[in-house]
């Protein structure tokens, strides 16, 4: 779940921990009750400082996505399929927004970006 963070991105890592639980919780890859990993353990994975965990975790807690309990740890919460709903919404226009950001980059226009994608996703296809 974390294989892509990016410690040279302008996104802070504690909120690219945090995106990435969300998603994975919105998209059901984490469910209602799974133990997520220690702040230790998985600062230690992510060879980040445990305050970058803590962060992130704080953050999902505050969101109402994860539960933190002295002494037990950290575990998903349930989340009203409304509220999934609108975190992958939220997922899907940062996707786009990274996409056009890569696109004008390498000197893609629009069009051709649109028309690369329809051909992916199979728009028009008979």
């Amino acid at each position: 779940m974390f294989e892509h963070l990016n410690p040279r991105s302008p996104i802070p890592l504690y909120e690219q921990i945090a995106n990435r639980v969300r998603l994975a919780i919105a998209s059901g890859e984490l469910r209602p009750a799974t133990a997520l990993p220690s702040v230790r353990q998985l600062a230690t994975e992510l060879r980040v400082n445990p305050a970058t965990v803590v962060q992130a975790y704080r953050d999902l807690e505050s969101e109402g996505f994860v539960e933190m309990r002295q002494g037990a740890g950290t575990f998903v919460r349930e989340v009203a399929p409304q509220a999934r709903a609108r975190e992958r919404a939220r997922q899907a226009g940062a996707l786009v927004r990274e996409m056009l950001a890569q696109a004008g980059r390498l000197g893609v226009s629009r069009q051709e970006l649109q028309t690369a994608v329809a051909e992916e996703i199979g728009v028009g296809a008979p």
